[in-house]
């Protein structure tokens, strides 16, 4: 499942924001993808299953690097 991204935080979805922001707007490519070049930040979510169940019994945020507050998950620890 998709439940984080990891990249640059300026960007869209890791590539320089121009040429995305630009095909969306006008419907038109022109040119290629290139990735950013920023600060990298790992985003997501950390889940602690049961053994017995396979159900979550603990799920937190993770977030490293980049702009954003850090956040680790205290069961991690």
């Amino acid at each position: 499942t998709d439940a984080g991204m990891t990249g640059d935080y300026d960007s869209v979805i890791g590539m320089d924001k121009e040429e995305p922001l630009s095909r969306f707007t006008t419907g038109v490519p022109s040119g290629r993808y290139e990735p950013a070049s920023g600060s990298a930040t790992l985003s997501g979510v950390a889940v602690e299953t049961d053994d017995k169940t396979g159900l979550a019994v603990k799920i937190a945020p993770v977030r490293l690097g980049g702009q954003l507050e850090k956040a680790v998950p205290a069961f991690w620890l």
